[in-house]
Order: C-alpha cells, then sequence, then structure tokens
C-alpha cells in the first residue's frame, strides 16, 4: 500500500518506507511517497525526466479526444502530430494531458517546449534544445533516444516547420506533438483539429470554474443556454465563470449575447474565433478604467514577469492585479524566484491591441526595455558572474528577445546595443552563442555611429567571437571599440578592448602578441580598482608567460591572483590560479595534489553553473590520470569532455584542443587501439551530471 507525505504524518513513520519524491502520471507536482508494509514494491514510474508544467485545475471531460489523441501518438507512422483550432479551445490542455498519459512510451523523457513569446522562427529549435539539455546540436544529443517533445503555439513561428521535419528525419526515435492555430505543413505531419468541448463536459467546466469563485454557485437552466452560446470553448466558459460572484447565469446569458450578436454579421471569420473575441471584449468592458489600464500594460511582457516588475512598468498595485487573476485575465505560476505572473497569449494579443489603441505602446516598451537594463546593470561588467544574476536573467530571456525586437523594429538601436552588451555573459554561459552572435551583428550593422553604446556592444560582440574561435572578427571589433574608448576618455572601455584584444591572441596560440596587451590591461585596471577583472587579466599573462618560457615569473603571477582571489571572494578567479597550481602539481609529479586541486576547480564551476569550464576542467582531470596511468579512467573522461562539448555545440577552444592531442597520443600507447575505443564508448555516454560525479568520485 502506498501513502502520500500527509497521510503519512497522520499515521506516524513506524512501519513506513521512504520511496523518495515522484511526479506521477496526473500531471501533479513532485510528492513523497510511503510504503506501508515490508514487501518489496515494484519499481514506481515517475515522470522526473520532464518538465511539463503542472496545470492549476484538474483535466475536465475530453476523454473521446484524450484517447483519440493517445492512439494517434502510439502509432509508427506518427511522428509528428499538430493539435489544431483556434485560440481558447484548449489545445494545449489536452496537449499536456496526452504527453503525461504517454511518458511511458518515452523512456528518455517527455519535454514542453512553450514558443508563444518566440517570434523568430530561427530561436525555435534553440529554445527546445534548453528544454532538452542541450544547447545545440541537437541531432547529436537526441540521436536514437526515445522523447517526446511538445511544442506549445507553434503558430507565429510556423517557418520552423522544416527544420523540426529535418530533425525529425535524423532522430529516428523522436515524437513530436504540436498546438497551433494552423497546421505547419511539412512532410510526416498528421493533424487533429481539437473540437469543442461536449456539452456536458463544457457545462462541468463551467460549474467547476464557477464554485472555485463563489462555492456556493447553484446549477440553474441558463447554465446549458449559456455554454452553447459560448460554443463549448474552454477559455470563453473559463472568462464566464470568472463574473458569477457579480452575476447570475440568467444575467452573464443576456449579457453576453448582446455581445454576440454584435459579431454575427462578420461571416468571414471563424465563428469560434468571434465567440472568444467577443468573450475577451465583454470581460475588458466589465473592467474598472485601472484595470484596464493594467490590463493593456501587461501585454508588454512576452514571458510572464514578477510583481517588481509589474509595478516598476506597467505600474501595477496589488489590489488591481488581484483582480485580473480573478477574473482569468491574468494567470500565477510559483518559480524559483518567486511568483510568475503572465497571460494567455490569445489574451495577450488583445491587451496588446489596447495598449496600441490608447498611445501608450511606445512609452511602456521603452520603459520594458529600461527596465530590463537596469536588472542586467545589477552586475557590474568588471564584477564576476555569479549563478543569481544569472537565473534572474535567465527568467527575463524571453522579455530580453521581445524588447530587442521592439528596438529594433522601432530604430532605438543604441538603447538596444546597450541591452545586449549587459547580458552578454548571460548568453555566453548558458548556451546561446549563436543567437548572440546573431544579435550583436545585426545591432552592430544597423547603427555604426561611434558611440559609448556601439564601442561597449562591439567588446562583448568581441568576445563572444573569440568564444566562436572566430579570432580574426574578435580583434576587429576590439581594435574599433578601442578607438572609439580612446577617443571618449572611457578608461574601463579602454581597459576591456585591450584585453579582448589579448584574448583574441592569447586564445589563437599567439601568445607574444598577448602578452604586452595583457600587461597593458592589468595596468589600467589596477588603476581603475578592478581587481577581479585585473585578476583574470593577470591569469592570462601568468599563461603568456609561461608559455614563452617565463616559468619563475607566470608561478609568482598565479600565487599572487590566488591570494587576491581569496581576498576579494571570487570563486572564479580562485578556479583561474587553481589551474596554474593544479598544472605545476602534474608536472612535477605530484598526482594526489593535482587532483585535489582540480577537484576544486570543478566545484567551482559547477557552483556558478559555468559549463563550458566544467568541460574543459574534465580535460585536465583526463591529462592528469593518463600522466599517472590510470589509462580507463583518463579515456572516459576525455570521451565525455568532446562528446558534450559536441552536444552543446561549445568548440573547443586551441589550447584545449593541443591539451587532448597529448592525452590521446598518451592514451594510445598505454591501452592500444581496442582497449582505448572501449573505454571512450563508456565515457561519450556519460551526461554532464554522471561526469562530473565520475571525475570528484575518483578524486576524493
Amino acid at each position: 500500500v502506498l501513502v502520500s507525505a500527509s497521510t503519512a504524518s497522520l499515521l506516524g513513520t513506524d512501519g513506513l518506507r521512504d520511496l523518495g519524491e515522484h511526479r506521477l502520471k496526473d500531471l501533479s507536482a513532485p510528492e513523497r511517497i510511503f510504503q506501508l508494509g515490508e514487501h518489496d514494491f515494484p519499481a514506481l514510474k515517475s515522470l522526473y525526466r520532464t518538465n511539463l508544467p503542472v496545470p492549476a485545475t484538474p483535466f475536465l471531460g475530453r476523454e473521446s479526444e484524450l484517447a483519440e489523441v493517445l492512439s494517434l501518438l502510439s502509432r509508427e507512422d506518427t511522428r509528428l502530430l499538430t493539435l489544431t483550432g483556434p485560440g481558447g479551445t484548449g489545445k494545449t490542455r489536452l496537449a499536456l494531458q496526452a504527453a503525461a498519459e504517454a511518458s511511458d512510451a518515452f523512456p528518455d523523457g517527455v519535454f514542453w517546449v512553450p514558443l508563444a513569446p518566440l517570434r523568430d522562427p530561427t530561436l525555435v529549435l534553440e529554445t527546445m534544445a534548453q528544454a532538452v539539455g542541450s544547447q545545440n546540436g541537437l541531432a547529436e544529443h537526441i540521436a536514437d533516444k526515445e522523447m517526446l517533445c511538445l511544442f506549445d503555439n507553434f503558430e507565429q513561428v510556423v517557418e520552423a516547420g522544416a527544420e523540426l521535419a529535418d530533425l525529425l528525419a535524423a532522430c529516428p526515435n523522436l515524437d513530436v506533438l504540436v498546438t497551433s492555430r494552423e497546421r505547419l505543413r511539412v512532410r510526416g505531419e498528421q493533424t487533429y483539429p481539437v473540437p469543442p468541448l461536449a456539452e456536458n463536459d463544457g457545462k462541468a467546466l463551467f460549474i467547476a470554474r464557477a464554485r472555485a469563485v463563489d462555492p456556493s454557485f447553484v446549477e440553474s437552466d441558463a447554465v446549458s443556454e449559456l455554454c452553447v452560446r459560448l460554443e463549448e470553448l474552454p477559455l470563453a466558459l473559463e472568462l464566464a465563470a470568472a463574473r458569477t460572484a457579480l452575476f447570475s447565469p440568467e444575467q452573464l446569458l443576456e449579457r453576453l449575447s448582446q455581445r454576440l450578436d454584435l459579431l454575427k454579421g462578420e461571416r468571414d471569420a471563424d465563428p469560434r474565433q468571434q465567440t472568444l473575441r467577443a468573450t475577451i471584449e465583454w470581460s475588458y468592458d466589465l473592467l474598472s478604467e485601472e484595470e484596464q489600464r493594467l490590463f493593456a500594460r501587461l501585454s508588454v511582457f512576452a514571458g510572464g514577469c514578477s510583481f517588481e516588475a509589474a509595478e516598476q512598468v506597467a505600474a501595477a498595485d496589488p489590489d488591481t492585479l488581484q483582480s485580473l487573476l480573478d477574473k482569468s485575465l491574468l494567470r500565477k505560476r510559483e518559480s524559483e524566484l518567486g511568483p510568475r505572473y503572465w497571460m494567455l497569449e490569445t489574451i495577450r494579443e488583445y491587451a496588446a491591441e489596447r495598449l496600441g489603441i490608447s498611445g501608450q505602446a511606445g512609452d511602456l516598451h521603452r520603459r520594458h526595455a529600461e527596465h530590463l537594463l537596469a536588472l542586467a546593470q545589477r552586475l557590474a561588467p568588471h564584477l564576476p558572474v555569479t549563478r543569481e544574476w544569472l537565473d534572474e536573467v535567465e527568467a527575463e530571456h524571453d522579455n530580453v528577445r521581445a524588447a530587442l525586437d521592439r528596438l529594433g523594429a522601432v530604430g532605438e538601436t543604441q538603447l538596444a546595443q546597450l541591452l545586449a552588451e549587459a547580458i552578454w555573459r548571460f548568453w555566453k554561459l548558458r548556451g546561446h552563442q549563436a543567437e548572440s552572435q546573431r544579435r550583436f551583428d545585426a545591432l552592430l550593422a544597423a547603427d555604426d555611429r561611434p558611440t559609448s553604446a556601439r564601442a561597449h556592444a562591439l567588446n562583448a560582440a568581441a568576445g563572444m567571437a573569440v568564444e566562436n574561435n572566430d579570432y580574426l572578427t574578435g580583434r576587429h571589433y576590439a581594435e574599433e571599440a578601442l578607438a572609439i574608448h580612446e577617443e571618449r576618455g572611457d578608461a574601463w572601455g579602454t581597459a576591456r578592448s585591450f584585453y579582448m584584444l589579448g584574448y583574441a591572441a592569447i586564445e589563437s596560440g599567439d601568445f607574444e602578441t598577448a602578452m604586452p596587451l595583457f600587461e597593458k590591461t592589468v595596468e589600467l585596471l589596477t588603476d581603475l580598482g578592478y581587481e577581479h577583472f585585473a585578476g583574470m587579466a593577470t591569469f592570462n599573462l601568468a599563461w603568456a608567460c609561461e608559455e614563452l618560457g617565463e616559468v619563475a615569473r607566470a608561478k609568482e603571477l598565479t600565487e599572487q591572483n590566488l591570494v587576491r582571489a581569496r581576498s576579494i571572494g571570487s570563486p572564479a578567479l580562485e578556479a583561474t590560479a587553481l589551474v596554474e597550481l593544479a598544472a605545476q602539481a602534474r608536472d612535477e609529479g605530484l598526482i594526489g595534489e593535482a587532483l585535489s586541486l582540480t577537484a576544486n576547480i570543478l566545484r567551482i564551476h559547477v557552483d556558478l553553473g559555468d559549463v563550458p569550464h566544467q568541460l574543459d576542467t574534465f580535460s585536465r582531470f583526463a591529462f592528469i590520470h593518463a600522466k599517472a596511468g590510470h589509462s580507463d579512467l583518463a579515456a572516459q573522461l576525455l570521451a565525455a569532455s568532446l562528446a558534450l562539448h559536441e552536444e552543446l555545440g561549445l568548440n573547443v577552444p586551441l589550447y584545449q584542443q593541443g591539451r587532448n592531442e597529448e592525452i590521446v597520443s598518451l592514451l594510445h600507447e598505454q591501452l592500444g587501439e581496442s582497449t582505448y575505443a572501449d573505454a571512450s564508448e563508456l565515457g561519450r555516454a556519460l551526461t554532464l551530471d554522471e561526469a562530473i560525479a565520475l571525475a570528484l568520485g575518483e578524486a576524493d
């Protein structure tokens, strides 16, 4: 017998076995489950390998439609199933339930890919990659995994359908479920038009929502007629039910019927869409002026918002925000950073129309962008990145995208350049390199005035180009930035331009050019008092010194940097110093010390969420183990590093390529081709978390 945590608390813990947290097939949040009795219970089937959102309300009705969708999904010839229908027909809720019910058939995961905030078709597969745990290289990541992906709100990015079809062709066990107002029109697509609710289902939904508003709600004959007039559309029923605290079903029927009759002359439109629009308009007209203003203003948020953001951008107050929630015009979901408020896309589109009519759209869009800029600039560019900052920007990424698109469309390129520069380190560390480079290229091409905003954007674009191993472009961007900053007398911008010039040189292996550039950078940053960034420049200077034979100076600089890192509390800078100390210990044959130092490095990068440097550290571990003769382990860690670079779409830097070649040479001598291939195969199969555990487990 299984019991929930709440039941277990009543029974007491004696005789109960804790089976851990499980997310079961009713789409509930994970819950701790206990077993009553001593016998082993069969393994629980949990939906852990999923990011499906937890619906706020139970799934009502739709039994036949759910069975039909599940039947289509189970067919071998159905790889791409699109649920079509106007907004408000319940496509998303049906798709979520079907995805959850079908989870047993997809042992490698069921993933939700929300597309409502997107307008750029090139971001569809990038968004999918984020959902399934890969930044790029989707086909390599999915390969032959048995996986289901649910793309929600595909209608505004249907141009991406061809790329999705190509991905399906490359991944034989991937299935895709789509919700869209129109079909994708690609090969292999099976469509399923989602009908309105059956009469009894619509009535049950209305009553359930009405009783959530007013527990004393009493059904009357008018409810059935009201559901018919609303064409059994779930969203229309929900909006009407939200008003039952104010109106009886008879009053609702009378008031809504008047609005619906006004639209009957528009014969060219889908009748269901007319019904839904009329219901939304009716709900809007019932709002107070203050509620109407906030409703329209909140449409600027493409990815939802916190209360603080709503307050600062849209002048929200708690009572008005709560009123919109109560009327089902706004939704709320919990996140690790606190509650977020959002609109269904159908409602947000109408709210955006109202904002446009108000004449305030331009002001609100700029205020929205300025709010995001202020959020990003909470972390000064010369300070180390924190995980908290990365998570905050991650939560607002869809809003940033929308803001950059709007700013570009209206020629606000200076503000757009500032915003892109402010978040570029998020793009770098969270795997958005391709999107970042596209945006920087477009923004810099759109406005070439030699302004401070352009110069800072050039420095960021230079860093991103180097990350992509495009050293020549990185150097050109940094040279232009340097000229502008020197002309304007910007000491910080000048120092960062020198840093980026040195970065482009050292990453390309040109240590002689890099050394004086980093010497200059250290001097400028030390004068400014920017200790963390001065330390990063010192790390690169020490690297150049070591490569050019100045080993004693390199060691001295590294020891100074370690003291600096710990005095200012910069884990990222401490990791760079430990890298050099670990390499010195390795070369001196102090294997235990080298492994211990490298384990500390990896822990720092894991805590920061810095994936590129985690993969570099796997390679460093592999080098130490190869030197020590731990050949199988070295082969596994190197293979994991290389496979994860490919899977995540990350370039392997030149310096790491050279190290990896040396490791491979050592391992071929130690293991031979066949044994090396077997160990590498094991390494390539490791997930990121498994590789971390392997590296740290052996190090400890």
